[in-house]
């Protein structure tokens, strides 16, 4: 079996052949041509796609503490920026995935990390990565992140965030926190009040399912209605 690494026949019985660069960045231009849909239903081709991001850190409320965050270029600059935020399996290769898709798409973007480096594989994992989550912490590495992209030089100061289901949530509270140019939300928690979203600075765009039992109709009618 081939993969962008390397490639491994009775695997017990020889060693890996090596790849030569050439045909890995052929491979790599290879998937950056497949729609980003064919690239996250495959856990390959999201390896692929997300594998040569710059791992980033950043300095988090003091006291010697760290956050991390991958980070992918588009070939023009200056370019605007969007921060993504990951679902409560944690930052995985699909997230990754997403961030150079929207690098491909002409933006600078930022896949944050609020698990540190925690990534689950089951659904019982993911639930306890999220409910062990500081949410103290995580408001410190997005007003961080934040401040961080909003003056990167090769950025045009326009900043939008991004995220999905336990992200699409933090995606709100980032732009909360922080305000931001953008904000889009792919079927997140938004039970907010009218008074909570006071500090919005930019407009919001939600994906919601209609038959989704917990971000359901009543959630996301109260939501729209706080917005206006």
């Amino acid at each position: 079996m081939c993969d962008i690494d390397k490639c491994e026949f009775e695997p017990r019985r020889r060693q890996p052949l090596d790849v030569p660069l050439t045909q890995r960045r052929a491979f790599l231009r290879g998937v950056a041509s497949l729609p980003i849909a064919a690239i996250l239903a495959d856990s390959q081709l999201a390896h692929a796609a997300g594998r040569n991001l710059e791992r980033i850190s950043i300095d988090v409320g003091g006291g010697g503490a760290r956050a991390h965050g991958f980070l992918a270029m588009p070939e023009v600059t200056p370019a605007p920026v969007v921060l993504l935020i990951h679902e409560w399996w944690g930052l995985n290769d699909q997230i990754k995935a997403m961030a150079q898709e929207f690098a491909n798409e002409g933006f600078i973007a930022l896949a944050v990390d609020l698990y540190d480096g925690q990534v689950a594989s089951t659904r019982e994992n993911a639930l306890s990565y999220m409910q062990s989550m500081d949410p103290m912490r995580a408001r410190s590495i997005l007003t961080a992140w934040n401040t961080y992209l909003r003056t990167h030089p090769q950025g045009t100061g326009k900043l939008g965030t991004v995220g999905w289901c336990f992200g699409g949530g933090w995606s709100l509270n980032a732009s909360l926190i922080s305000p931001v140019d953008a904000t889009v939300i792919y079927y997140g928690n938004v039970r907010k009040q009218a008074s909570d979203l006071a500090t919005l600075a930019g407009p919001v765009m939600g994906h919601f399912g209609t038959l989704d039992q917990r971000i359901n109709a009543e959630m996301v009618g109260e939501f729209e209605r706080a917005m206006a």
